[in-house]
């Protein structure tokens, strides 16, 4: 085992390992596997005797070898560490000597010619030579630089052809791991044009924008007066200019072709600003932003939360507390997504204030934004829409990713059916696992052409060009989200299209629709659209979370002294379930200062803490109160007497299976929790005990533990709570402030 928690291949250390070339990353990649004892004998090699001096002296290697021969001989693995260009050199010199079953690996940071080079000198790429590229570095260069951390949380690539030995990619895998690196496996040809994007390109551009004022009349001024981001930009060119010489020429194609695009973008560039073309650069400069934000999450595993992917993140609920005061939790999720997508379509400009910025509808607005719109923040809830009206998106630059948003997955879906371009949307390996048949099934009747992984789960791949037929659809399960699609569907159809739903649910589409000027005709229990009308930008006010308002909503409810005053709440009365079920256990809950704020109906909520009793959950307020039954599952663990809930197979297919997930973890805690097919039992009334419960990467889970603390007679440690995020960002800072006891554990 790894000092950093990664295994090695095999029961033993590697029993030798020889490192030709000892500068910065071979001397670090010594010094690591050394210190770390994960090789007997760790020998090295340079042309340079003061280096081999200095390898020694430093603790970089074992010993040192006076020649490529004398290092390479009884080598279990060979690390190549030398300049690019001077790899065909030693390649040939390999070439002559008896390796035996030694392990070749190296660290170019342009593959095609490592291997290119590699053919020519063996005869054809050794099956035990794997080709690798640490992502890292420093200032510093030479032995003197090496650093035993230096690859830890940094990205290794390994780029095996299709004869690699998998012996051999497993060994030198493990080696990297061993280190702390990220590993990721990518074909050759691939990881030379991604490298030439991100790393190559940004060196010439620094080095040719340094030189090119350099050479000006004016080059003193231009210096002495440049601000920190010129400096910032421009400090790479102060790189080793022979080695980046070497890295240019050694993957020339790749370069060449990333300049070509990059020199295309540049001239649409300078056309904009010669034609005061203003939406065209506000486009560029927002998209640019964005991006440069959602992959720095990307590296800092944020990126809408890929918890198959990050640390476990734990919360530590501590027992007790009671809650008070006036708070305003964050703008209604799916009102937040409706708006994006809306004024995305609508012709004009659309504000919106009050916009959640959770992780989910972050990715409805990247999603736009890689279909051409110009959207402007989110800032403090502030999102400024660019419409391109009903036809106005473009093909997205390659799969459009959502994290963990069905909600973005399965509307999206029913928009991009009837668009002139092809799309595939993919999300996180929770998202992965959600059944998306259920809206593909319905808009394959209308037209539409998409394919799906097996089980009809993502991605899905939505064929463009198809024409869309209107259609009564049925629906045989009560779902906001498909109801949605296809009514967002329709508005591409050839004919009217309508949608009956066995039982009320989420109704903003609707609503927002009519706010958009686009006529929606609702009678009973069935919505209909017709084509040919205008979607006309609007101003959305996105009024607080209903949904994460039911957490404060039980935690006042269930903690003594509790009285607070949820603000600005929106109380859709196809949202409003989890108050009916709250006041029929006994809840305490009053609705002041009732208003209409942009076609939705909104109002505080003040809760102050009541003694519950258990109940059969009417069946008719199940679709009403969908997402929030995992936080009503604490309110009946809390509740005298039984409370039984059927009619909610829908929970077992959101982000986890809920039911079985709030069952284990309850029962956890000492509550009798009996899950059924459609539903759940729960015998409430007995304390709850403390311990350790998952909430499987389900934000709803983690926060629904997080209050049942309040009752609690020990602490609860609850484990993958990263996806919070997703809904709820300042979960945490909130529920402090209203006085609960749940932070993130230290360490953890």
């Amino acid at each position: 085992m790894s000092r950093n928690g990664e295994p090695l291949p095999g029961t033993k250390p590697l029993p030798h390992l020889a490192v030709v070339g000892l500068g910065l990353i071979g001397g670090s990649f010594a010094m690591g596997l050394r210190e770390g004892g994960h090789c007997g004998e760790v020998v090295g090699f340079d042309l340079d005797p003061r280096s081999r001096e200095l390898a020694v002296e430093l603790g970089v290697v074992d010993r040192c070898a006076s020649s490529l021969a004398e290092a390479c001989q009884g080598a279990d693995v060979i690390q190549l560490a030398v300049p690019i260009l001077a790899m065909e050199r030693l390649l040939t010199e390999l070439a002559r000597l008896d390796l035996g079953q030694s392990v070749l690996t190296d660290v170019g940071s342009a593959k095609g010619n490592v291997v290119r080079c590699a053919r020519e000198q063996f005869g054809r790429m050794p099956p035990r030579f794997v080709p690798g590229h640490p992502i890292a570095g420093s200032e510093q260069s030479g032995v003197t630089a090496a650093q035993s951390t230096l690859f830890r949380r940094h990205k290794v690539i390994l780029t095996p052809l299709e004869d690699t030995d998998p012996a051999a990619l497993a060994l030198v895998d493990g080696l990297w791991r061993a280190l702390g690196a990220d590993v990721e496996h990518m074909d050759v040809r691939h990881h030379d044009e991604v490298l030439a994007a991100t790393s190559h390109l940004p060196h010439l551009l620094a080095f040719g924008l340094v030189d090119s004022l350099a050479k000006r009349n004016e080059n003193l001024e231009i210096f002495r007066y440049a601000a920190g981001g010129f400096r910032d930009f421009t400090r790479i060119a102060g790189s080793d200019p022979v080695m980046w010489h070497d890295i240019f020429l050694a993957n020339r194609e790749a370069v060449l072709h990333t300049l070509d695009d990059f020199r295309a973008d540049l001239d649409a560039l300078r056309a904009a600003v010669d034609e005061g073309d203003g939406h065209t650069l506000l486009g560029v400069f927002t998209r640019a932003k964005a991006a440069r934000e959602h992959f720095s999450k990307i590296l800092a595993r944020r990126a809408y939360v890929d918890v198959m992917h990050s640390k476990d993140l734990i919360f530590l609920a501590n027992p007790g507390g009671s809650l008070s005061g006036q708070i305003r939790v964050p703008g209604d999720k799916s009102i937040s997504h409706r708006s994006i997508m809306l004024g995305s379509l609508a012709e004009g400009t659309t504000e919106v204030e009050g916009f959640l910025e959770g992780e989910d509808a972050l990715a409805t607005i990247q999603a736009f934004r890689d279909m051409g719109v110009v959207i402007e923040g989110p800032n403090e809830g502030r999102v400024t829409v660019h419409g391109v009206g009903l036809h106005g998106l473009k093909a997205p630059p390659g799969p459009i990713y959502l994290g963990n948003s069905g909600t973005s997955m399965r509307l999206l879906s029913g928009l991009l059916a009837a668009q002139p371009f092809d799309t595939t949307l993919t999300g996180d390996a929770s998202l992965s696992k959600r059944p998306m048949n259920r809206v593909a099934k319905p808009l394959r009747e209308m037209g539409a052409v998409i394919e799906t992984a097996p089980e009809g789960r993502p991605p899905m791949i939505i064929r463009g060009g198809q024409k869309l037929s209107g259609m009564h659809y049925d629906m045989p399960m009560a779902s906001a989200q498909v109801k949605s699609c296809l009514l967002l569907a329709g508005l591409y159809a050839a004919e009217k299209t309508s949608v009956t739903e066995p039982a009320p649910t989420r109704d903003h589409t609707e609503r927002m629709l009519q706010g958009f000027g686009y006529p929606v005709q609702v009678e009973g229990s069935t919505a209909t659209v017709e084509p040919g009308h205008t979607l006309r930008s609007a101003q959305i006010e996105v009024p607080a979370d209903i949904s994460s308002s039911a957490f404060f909503m039980v935690a006042a409810s269930i903690a003594p002294d509790s009285d607070i005053t949820l603000e600005h709440v929106g109380v859709n009365p196809t949202r409003t379930g989890v108050i009916d079920i709250l006041k029929l256990m006994g809840a305490n809950i009053e609705l002041i200062n009732q208003r209409e704020v942009g076609g939705e109906p909104v109002a505080d909520i003040r809760v102050r803490a009541a003694q519950l009793k258990g109940i059969d959950i009417p069946e008719e307020l199940v679709p009403l109160a969908i997402d929030e039954f995992p936080v009503l599952f604490v309110a009946a663990s809390c509740a005298e007497g039984r409370t039984t809930l059927r009619g909610a197979e829908e929970l077992r297919v959101k982000e986890s299976d809920r039911i079985q997930v709030m069952a284990d973890g309850l029962q956890a805690l000492g509550v009798n929790a009996t899950p059924t097919p459609d539903g759940i039992i729960i015998e409430g009334g007995s304390s709850l005990g403390g311990g350790e419960v998952w909430a499987h990467g389900d934000h709803r889970i983690a926060m629904s533990f997080s209050v049942a603390a309040l009752r609690a007679t020990a602490p609860i440690r609850i484990h993958d709570c990263a996806n919070v995020a997703t809904s709820f960002p300042n979960f945490l800072a909130l529920a402090e402030r209203a006085g609960m006891r749940v932070g993130v554990e230290d360490n953890s």
